[in-house]
């Protein structure tokens, strides 16, 4: 009788030892290649939010206005609360949201629960007729995952000089020029340091010359 001819047993098992070589390598590449698309994505996803974020605030800030939030001990409105951590002023909301007048708008730097901070935004309206302010819904989250930072602001003093950065706004009888918003996150997109100028005192037409500005932008 003639034997059969076919594969042993080591032959076998040194074709499967090469097959599931293989297919290691190939689940390696696809698993890089979904890492890199997910990490990609998520940085993209990162930087529309944080350049979302930037232009509200430049624009609200921009747009602040001298309207009373409050009073001081001796009776007189102020119109700008500010720390290292919150502030408080008045602006208008773009479009279809502004239709309610302006806004008391309340940006906070809280702790998110997870050892870092993420920033806040809250709206109240302010009724035309006297009323007690009404919060607009809950507190809507600007950006997060954020592990440090926080508000500074640069205004003048009585004579019209201009006073250096300091991260409280001590009088609110008047708005600061500048207010600064720095963050920092992990991974790599950061936040671009925002400076945004304020609503400039008109019998101060010398003023953003004297604290360094050229045409809105920093020097």
């Amino acid at each position: 009788m003639k034997r059969v001819a076919g594969f042993t047993l080591l032959e076998v098992l040194a074709a499967l030892v090469l097959l599931a070589l293989l297919l290691v390598g190939v689940y390696s590449g696809i698993r890089t290649a979904t890492h890199s698309v997910r990490s990609g994505t998520a940085a993209i996803e990162r930087l529309d939010q944080i350049r979302s974020a930037q232009q509200f605030l430049r624009r609200e800030l921009a747009q602040s206005l001298t309207q009373s939030i409050g009073h001081t001990e001796h009776g007189e409105p102020i119109y700008f609360v500010g720390s290292a951590h919150e502030m408080r002023y008045v602006a208008p909301l773009p479009g279809y949201l502004g239709k309610l007048g302006p806004q008391l708008q309340r940006l906070q730097l809280v702790d998110d629960g997870h050892d870092g901070l993420r920033l806040e935004l809250s709206l109240t309206l302010l009724p035309p007729d006297g009323r007690p302010p009404q919060p607009l819904g809950e507190p809507q989250v600007l950006l997060d995952h954020i592990t440090d930072g926080g508000f500074s602001y640069r205004g003048v003093d009585g004579k019209g000089a201009a006073v250096p950065w300091a991260t409280a706004w001590a009088d609110g009888r008047v708005l600061p020029q500048l207010v600064r918003i720095k963050l920092r996150s992990p991974g790599n997109v950061d936040w671009p340091q925002l400076d945004v100028p304020l609503r400039v005192n008109p019998v101060q037409p010398n003023l953003l010359q004297r604290m360094g500005l050229r045409g809105g932008g920093m020097p």
